[in-house]
């Protein structure tokens, strides 16, 4: 629904805007209490930035269920301003998106009662949780443009082309909408590219091309979570000064994908990224890791997979969980493959194959013979020995 509030009945304007003001002193409380760098005194700019935000932000949402939404650019300015405010204070935004998350989580509390109040059904509880949100990411939004647009003012008018450009890759947007960006920013815009995910360096100097880098590479290395986008990967992968700046921050380099999916290729990359030792600093190419990447999705669930399916190698010794698990995963791997077959894929003797089979046989049974659970199997294996292999083949020697 691309406007949730014309659904919304306009007398439930009226109703929120008896319990505002405290719904605002509510918002601003817990915001001082669970994001600690809001946790000063609200005083000065600072303090009239953030009140003036809250109480802006809800009045306006109100002011929309009755029909008064606007796409004058100008509403946007208050949360435009607290973005920059957030690059005055040296912060990166963090702090004021999980601001905003938690303004929507206790408005949405508090308009929900009101809401049943007045008797809105669940179908209209829905609709008015959507409204909430979708405002709330218009106005973060606005926040990132203002962030990036005082990025931009530091480094000149090539540096803010460049930094618009790179927000709107993260984001994801149009192949026009990305290519008259990247004119500005007086960069060509290529048919594929990649995202790489870097560990934070020690400094954290504001936005600027990096010299030591090649020119077409668009970097942002400050902040909790430095990144790079990469076009051409496979000519410019070869840059020393790319490699440099890998092997120096752990590099983490995503899938190659077209511009439009850069957003995709650096949250694969960060996924990986944050499942490595600090002290992993080898380049790491994701496209050799995609099954670990599919199984990073929801590792809560392959997390009860392995527990599941896994149980029999529990009151093993460590080393033979993890010979009869390399034992299991060639043999799931070769198709169900003979004693040779496994041998031959784990360089052992086909009499050593032939004896360890017999184990996982007894130590499985049926269920070996479920197709399901033999898939379940390898996706818990994987799992299991997947991280141990990237560490082993990306860890110093």
């Amino acid at each position: 629904m691309s406007d949730p509030w014309s659904a919304l009945p306009r007398g439930l304007a009226a109703e929120l805007r008896k319990e505002q003001q405290t719904i605002a002193a509510e918002i601003i409380r817990e915001i001082r209490k669970q994001v600690p760098e809001f946790s000063r005194p609200l005083a000065g700019y600072f303090g009239a930035g953030i009140q003036r935000g809250v109480e802006s932000a809800l009045s306006e949402f109100t002011d929309m269920i009755e029909g008064a939404r606007t796409d004058d650019p100008g509403r946007m300015h208050v949360y435009r301003a607290l973005g920059r405010g957030e690059l005055a204070e040296g912060r990166s935004l963090d702090a004021l998106q999980a601001a905003y998350r938690l303004g929507a989580r206790v408005a949405w509390r508090r308009y929900a009662r009101v809401a049943r109040r007045v008797g809105l059904g669940t179908e209209q509880l829905v609709v008015l949780a959507e409204a909430i949100f979708a405002h709330v990411d218009e106005l973060a939004a606005a926040s990132v443009q203002g962030y990036a647009l005082a990025q931009a003012d530091e480094a000149g008018a090539r540096g803010r082309s460049r930094s618009q450009l790179l927000a709107l890759l993260a984001r994801g947007t149009t192949r026009p909408e990305l290519e008259s960006a990247a004119a500005l920013a007086d960069w060509a815009l290529p048919w594929e590219l990649c995202a790489v995910a870097l560990l934070p360096g020690e400094d954290r100097p504001p936005y600027r091309p990096r010299p030591g880098l090649p020119e077409l590479v668009l970097a942002e290395l400050d902040g909790p979570e430095p990144w790079l986008v990469v076009p051409e990967p496979e000519l410019q992968l070869r840059d020393g000064r790319l490699r440099a700046l890998l092997e120096a921050r752990g590099g983490v380099i995503g899938p190659t994908v077209p511009p439009e999916q850069t957003g995709d290729s650096l949250r694969w990359a960060r996924s990986l990224r944050a499942r490595l030792p600090e002290t992993v600093k080898t380049p790491v190419d994701c496209e050799a890791h995609l099954t670990a990447l599919l199984l990073l999705a929801d590792p809560a669930l392959v997390r009860l997979i392995v527990a599941r399916r896994l149980r029999a190698l529990d009151e093993l010794t460590p080393k033979q969980r993890g010979r009869f698990a390399e034992t299991l995963l060639a043999w799931l791997q070769t198709n169900r493959g003979s004693a040779p077959d496994v041998a031959a894929r784990l360089g052992i003797h086909p009499q050593t194959a032939r004896q360890r089979l017999h184990q996982v046989q007894r130590l499985f049974g049926p269920a070996l013979g479920d197709a399901d659970t033999r898939f379940e199997l390898e996706i818990a294996l994987r799992a299991r020995m997947g991280a141990e292999r990237i560490r082993a083949r990306t860890s110093p020697p």
